[in-house]
């Protein structure tokens, strides 16, 4: 059975960071061909989803960018532009996390 990573954006912010950063995520995913990723002798489905709120904003004093939480992995990450996406993707794939994103 295939499992699912879902990267779950908060979109609550007053300007649309969020929107802009999972649309960056989709087109990353896809430009990066990892619509499906082989990791850990698994076949996993990445799926990019917004949210409403992650209950971040009081942790996320980075900056102005959105918050987003790799699931069921872990990481958190906060002032994520789209910019960023390619990274993170790249985190999917390589296992590491980006550091200078991750939330305490």
């Amino acid at each position: 059975m295939k499992s699912v990573v879902r990267l779950f954006v908060c979109t609550a912010q007053k300007d649309e960071i969020g929107k802009d950063v999972a649309r960056a995520l989709k087109i990353e995913v896809k430009k990066q061909g990892l619509k499906s990723l082989f990791s850990g002798g698994e076949k996993h489905k990445i799926r990019v989803q917004t949210c409403n709120c992650l209950d971040l904003c009081k942790h996320c004093k980075k900056g102005p960018g959105a918050a987003l939480v790799v699931y069921p992995e872990g990481p958190v990450y906060g002032d994520v532009k789209p910019r960023d996406a390619a990274d993170i993707v790249q985190h999917l794939s390589e296992g590491k996390p980006v550091k200078r994103l991750l939330l305490d």
